[in-house]
């Protein structure tokens, strides 16, 4: 008998025999892993709108309610002789225009004034004048409304205009403090990183610093509006007129509808011009410089 030939040995994993030659395979080591899928993540999510419904329109929507109601109420209160003509014939239409018209203006100018100045007390040369101007700005806000517009009476005479005078000078302090304190505010190195890059003084301030100020300008444009729209009550005693006619016959007359009627109407305005300052500060600040 032809002996048996031994039984082949096993082979450790891995190694196979070829043409009588013992080749092993390699076998993935520690660092051969094979590399995790990347897993896809959730996709990211939308930026949050910046004007939400309930902030377009919960104020709206109040002071609607207010007015019908104010209007309701108005129109079936009794109201003699005296109350009538001080209400009928266009008279509250006509105040509250002359209201709008002189919040509106005033506001006009102190933009006018008070930006363009502010941006100049910034620059180098005239910063060192910013006290002085800050502090001339500060005895008008800090005058009594009424004296000052007693003195502009004076000064000027009666009339819308001295009205809108004393509205500026009363007026004009948030907004200038705000523009300085704004373009104070911003990091050195951004100014000089814009100019090391080739850009003008002027596109500087154009594109990069007044973007940066634009909240802070804005928080004294808005507080500017809420003042004039109260300040305008007052333009009444300078032959202005305004909803300032409306409460003072009320309350010279001693008819409560109508001294009502025109606090309601001013305060509804003041907090009308408010909200759409509020909206033109979210809209006009950008993205970056939000506070979550």
């Amino acid at each position: 008998m032809t002996p048996r030939s031994p039984a082949p040995a096993e082979r450790p994993p891995g190694e196979h025999e070829v043409g009588g030659h013992a080749f092993r395979d390699e076998l993935p080591g520690p660092l051969d892993e094979p590399e995790p899928e990347h897993e896809t993540g959730p996709a990211p999510d939308r930026p949050a709108r910046r004007i939400t419904w309930r902030k377009l329109a919960f104020l709206p929507v109040v002071l609607a309610v207010v007015l019908v109601i104010t209007y309701l109420w108005i129109t079936h209160v009794h109201l003699d002789t005296i109350a009538k003509n001080s209400l009928n014939n266009g008279n509250v239409q006509l105040r509250l225009w002359q209201h709008v018209k002189l919040t509106a203006i005033s506001t006009f100018w102190v933009l006018l004034i008070a930006i363009p100045l502010g941006i100049a007390l910034t620059r180098r040369g005239v910063s060192r004048a910013a006290p002085l101007v800050t502090a001339i700005a500060n005895i008008g806000q800090a005058t009594p409304a009424i004296g000052l517009l007693a003195l502009l009476v004076i000064w000027l005479g009666i009339g819308p205009g001295t009205a809108i005078v004393g509205m500026v000078i009363y007026a004009v302090l948030p907004v200038l403090s705000n523009t300085v304190a704004g373009l104070r505010a911003i990091d050195p190195q951004l100014v000089e990183a814009a100019r090391g890059i080739g850009m003008s003084a002027p596109g500087t301030l154009g594109k990069v610093e007044l973007p940066l100020a634009v909240p802070l300008i804005l928080a004294g444009v808005r507080t500017a509006l809420v003042l004039n729209v109260g300040t305008a009550t007052l333009a009444t005693f300078g032959g202005g007129g305004g909803l300032g006619d409306l409460i003072t016959s009320g309350i010279q007359t001693q008819r409560m509808p109508v001294l009502v009627l025109g606090s309601i109407l001013t305060v509804a305005l003041a907090l009308l011009v408010d909200w759409l300052a509020s909206l033109a500060e979210i809209a006009l600040t950008p993205r970056g410089l939000e506070v979550e």
